[in-house]
């Protein structure tokens, strides 16, 4: 093994590639992964560089999530894992997997929540692409304070942004359904 003018002259990486434990690759094709949404399991291919709002929409079906912004800032494609409100554009497909994944559809089950009745009494939406992320964030919010005050709801949805202007009848919405549920288990 020789270096000439600072350049390898012998097979040294080669070497230290087969020194090197072989990494378990993924991709770059699709691979089949199963997610846990709404309480069942759902078994799905796609591409490890594919995000769950996109998996949600383009191979499940399940299209309340919108992407927006797809920057994570927007809060449109909402959703709740692991109890959590997170932005279904940031994760993953593939790391969502072991996770408990709930959608707005899971939320509403076939029928108006009480979060939703609250936005339609409330004028809380408007053109309607942000509302699927605002209920799910909203009953997300309730679940962990039950009894909120306006400013509460305030902070506690500020990662949802709507362009036009519909925080007022959200904010009275949110209210209205900690009310209706007493508690916001049924949100």
């Amino acid at each position: 093994m020789g270096v000439t003018g600072g350049v390898l002259t012998t097979g040294v990486l080669e070497q230290e590639a087969e020194a090197a434990p072989a990494a378990h690759v993924v991709g770059p094709g699709e691979v089949p992964i199963t997610l846990h949404i709404n309480g069942k399991p759902v078994n799905v291919k796609v591409e490890p560089r594919t995000t769950l709002c996109d998996t949600l929409r383009h191979r499940l079906d399940l299209t309340a999530a919108k992407r927006v912004c797809d920057r994570g800032t927007c809060g449109a494609c909402s959703v709740i894992i692991d109890g959590k409100v997170m932005y279904s554009c940031t994760v993953l497909a593939i790391d969502a997997q072991g996770r408990k994944i709930e959608t707005l559809e899971g939320i509403s089950a076939g029928r108006m929540s009480p979060m939703a009745a609250a936005f339609v009494d409330n004028d809380a939406q408007q053109c309607g692409y942000c509302t699927p992320g605002f209920v799910v964030a909203a009953k997300n919010f309730l679940d962990r304070h039950p009894n909120p005050t306006e400013e509460d709801v305030k902070r506690g949805l500020g990662g949802n942004l709507c362009r036009c202007g519909t925080y007022m009848g959200v904010r009275k919405a949110v209210l209205q359904a900690a009310k209706m549920t007493r508690g916001g288990s049924n949100a």
